[in-house]
């Protein structure tokens, strides 16, 4: 490595879990000239992508497209169905179950926070036995994460509804897709959310500044009573305008571009093919780490996340500071930690443009760097992901050839 110097040599290897690398594809639909976001080439524009995302989402309902991160997009969720005073249950997978909670809150909701010890997903039993318990139906909303970004732990959203029902609750159901859309199955329709919350720059490999409210028509009669000020994330401004291909305020017309490249590259590897290659790389992320001898964040494989990957260090070593040398000395960019686990934890992530080629880079260079931070791991931990790999590859080539 040289002194003293003032450039990265090299391609940057950015494993947080969003944002995600951005392709060039991606990258060059997004570098063109402006377009008059009120003429006929937007609306075409904007109507491919109004009726593309709805297929990442698996739903035939209108979806929102916000420009703003997804925090927006959550706000959106809440202001357009509820009323000052609702009560909301929440369930604190980690540190954005917490920070929605803190956001309804602030909006004047009253919450209900169901704690967890940030090492699991959401246990649709304990849904279904809190509202079974709410016999004047007082709890108005159920809001949880998918994909549990800061912990690397997925809930099981299909169960969570079924658990919804059995208590014969009428509560609308929220869902938190920013980490898991276009990466892990996600069904809108068939799993009956009804305001699903998505973002633009994990899954679907854009740049950040883009999010989606997916919504069922349970959520739209509940926009009609709800009382909660709205104005910017207004669904009934964006629905009358988007009817014909346009926006009640400037959108992000590059963005756009983006997206509907975004969603066609989506389409041609396949959605299925998507899936299952976060699930490929994911497991052989989890594989380098238990063969290093170190702990992951999410205790139970139930809830093991397709997209990111907590792992804990050994007492005496900072992850946050790993972090850091790491990035000094390879150009490698982990996820931070959080909360009760701050400094103890570094995440991996492993969704939106990525392939096998690039995380078995990774992998091998986090093996490296927490050898040269002084952590004690058992060496090969990398050639078992390699291997599992292989297997992998190997298994599809002869299925193939049959």
């Amino acid at each position: 490595m040289a002194q003293n110097s003032s450039r990265q040599v090299g391609r940057h290897f950015l494993h947080i879990p969003g944002p995600t690398p951005v392709p060039d594809r991606i990258l060059r639909a997004m570098d063109t000239p402006m377009i008059d976001h009120r003429g006929p080439e937007f609306a075409k524009l904007a109507k491919r992508c109004l009726d593309g995302i709805k297929t990442i989402f698996k739903t035939t309902n209108p979806v929102i497209i916000y420009t703003a991160t997804g925090t927006g997009a959550w706000e959106g969720a809440l202001t357009n169905t509820l009323s000052s005073g609702d009560k909301v249950l929440m369930v604190e997978t980690g540190q954005f179950g917490a920070l929605w909670k803190k956001m309804a809150d602030k909006l004047g909701l009253q919450t209900e926070l169901l704690a967890t010890d940030w090492r699991t997903g959401v246990d649709p039993k304990v849904i279904e036995k809190r509202l079974s318990e709410d016999k004047k139906h007082e709890i108005k909303a159920v809001c949880v994460l998918h994909n549990e970004t800061s912990t690397g732990a997925l809930s099981p959203i299909a169960e969570i509804r079924k658990a919804i029902d059995a208590a014969g609750h009428p509560a609308l159901f929220m869902v938190d897709t920013i980490s898991s859309l276009a990466s892990t199955d996600y069904r809108h329709d068939e799993w009956g959310v009804d305001v699903t919350v998505g973002g633009a720059q994990k899954g679907l490999m854009l740049p950040p500044g883009m999010s989606f409210n997916a919504i069922s028509n349970k959520a739209l009669e509940a926009n009609k009573t709800s009382k909660l000020p709205k104005s910017f994330f207004d669904w009934q401004d964006m629905l009358n305008l988007n009817k014909s291909g346009f926006f009640p305020y400037t959108p992000a017309t590059l963005m756009l571009f983006g997206l509907d490249v975004g969603i066609t590259m989506l389409h041609e590897e396949g959605l299925d093919n998507v899936f299952a290659r976060h699930d490929r790389l994911a497991e052989a992320t989890r594989i380098a780490a238990k063969h290093w001898g170190l702990e992951i964040l999410c205790k139970d494989s139930k809830y093991y996340s397709p997209t990111v990957t907590a792992i804990l260090l050994p007492e005496g070593h900072n992850a946050d500071q790993f972090r850091a040398m790491a990035l000094e000395t390879f150009n490698i960019s982990y996820g931070a930690s959080f909360g009760p686990f701050a400094g103890k934890y570094f995440r991996i992530g492993h969704l939106g443009d990525v392939n096998d080629a690039t995380m078995m880079g990774c992998l091998a260079t986090t093996e490296v760097a927490l050898q040269l931070f002084g952590v004690p791991i058992k060496k090969g931990g990398a050639q078992a992901a390699m291997d599992y790999l292989l297997s992998q590859h190997g298994a599809a080539k002869k299925q193939a050839a049959e």
